[in-house]
């Protein structure tokens, strides 16, 4: 019997190993609208979030993460459009990791978001790459998702070890980008 991400067997098997999972299944994004007025928005509609709650009752003891991996999950959301988006918990470093796919089609994707302020060396994120990737990942990849104090979010691919770049999308573009290159060497 299948069951959908973040039912409560799923949860219940997450806390029995010491995490916490969440998705963005449905029913999280539905709430009664305010009794005061059709179109007044509640003023503490943020930190009311459910999803939020649910992330600031993971084993993470810095807000600032838990806010920065809630403002990464509602931009992959609503922004840039991701499915199937999920959190974890990792008490060792003190962090939320979210896992989501760009297009319904991709492999499962790790963001790993973090505020400006929190440094982190090589190490660290090597060590949150093997806990999080999987045995499949080849090469373990996350997406490093720096938030801003003024709430910009800034991704970064990193691999581990050197990885060739993907070829361009549309090799029409790259050839023009090459011809225009060229174009202004000649007219110098």
């Amino acid at each position: 019997m299948d069951e959908a991400p973040g039912s409560s067997s799923e949860l219940g098997a997450a806390k029995g190993s010491g995490l916490l999972v969440g998705s963005s299944g449905g029913s999280d994004r539905e709430q009664e609208a305010p009794k005061t007025g059709r179109w007044e928005l509640r003023k503490d509609w943020l930190a009311a979030h459910p999803t939020l709650t649910r992330m600031t009752s993971l084993d993470v003891a810095d807000s600032s993460r838990v806010y920065a991996a809630f403002l990464v999950y509602l931009d992959l959301l609503e922004a840039r459009n991701w499915h199937e988006v999920s959190y974890v918990g990792l008490a060792e470093f003190q962090l939320v990791c979210l896992r989501g796919r760009e297009r319904e089609a991709d492999d499962l994707q790790v963001v790993v978001p973090v505020p400006v302020h929190v440094s982190f060396s090589h190490d660290w994120m090597r060590q949150i790459m093997k806990r999080t990737c999987t045995v499949s990942d080849s090469p373990m990849s996350i997406m490093l998702a720096i938030v801003e104090s003024d709430s910009t979010i800034v991704y970064y691919k990193l691999t581990d070890g050197l990885v060739t770049p993907d070829p361009p999308d549309n090799t029409e573009d790259a050839d023009n980008k090459q011809w225009g290159k060229k174009r202004k060497r000649l007219l110098r």
